[in-house]
Order: structure tokens, then C-alpha cells, then sequence
């Protein structure tokens, strides 16, 4: 192998690697932060009264309702509500930010 064959194979190597980490940013630039989803989250419920704790998922997961696909955060709050604790999960659309389901537990 000469050295012409080393530096294009080096060449299409780069240019490969800055394809893929582009599309890759322009997938990861499409979606909400985790962190604004929450913040968004404890908003709306302490309209409520005061929150104890929360949290969410950093990372979006797959999910799936009958053919729809998204990807999704996962999270939960906790308050009283009177003497009485109460535990909450959501579900918010990764993209958009919008919360999909709210469910006690």
C-alpha cells in the first residue's frame, strides 16, 4: 500500500466520521431538554400548591402506542396533599415537549 491509498482511506474516514456526528447533533438539536420538560412540569403543578420532589429521565426512551412511535421522558413529582403524600409519573413527548399522560400511583 502506498501512501496515496493511506491518505484517501484517511480522507474518506474523516469525512465519514463529520457526517455521522452531524447527523447525529441535528437529532439531539430536534428534542426538548429534559430539563425544561420537567421545570415545565413542576410549573403547572405548583399552580396546584407546593411540590416536594421530582424527577426524570435524562435519556429519551422508545415508546409506542398501538402504530405510534415517539421517543419519550419519563418523570415524577411528589406533594402533599393534606396530611397525605401523593406520587405522580408523566409522560412527555421528547420532540415537542408536550406531556402525553399524567397518572397517580
Amino acid at each position: 500500500m502506498n501512501w496515496k491509498d493511506a491518505a484517501l482511506g484517511a480522507a474518506v474516514g474523516l469525512t465519514a466520521g463529520v457526517v455521522i456526528s452531524q447527523g447525529t447533533n441535528a437529532v439531539q438539536s430536534n428534542q426538548v431538554s429534559a430539563e425544561k420538560v420537567l421545570q415545565n412540569v413542576k410549573d403547572q403543578f405548583k399552580q396546584e400548591g407546593p411540590i416536594d420532589g421530582s424527577w426524570i429521565q435524562m435519556n429519551p426512551e422508545d415508546h409506542q402506542v398501538l402504530a405510534v412511535k415517539s421517543k419519550v421522558y419519563r418523570g415524577g413529582i411528589s406533594r402533599h396533599h393534606g396530611s397525605e403524600l401523593e406520587q405522580f409519573e408523566f409522560i412527555a413527548d421528547a420532540r415537542t415537549g408536550t406531556v402525553m399522560d399524567v397518572y397517580k400511583i
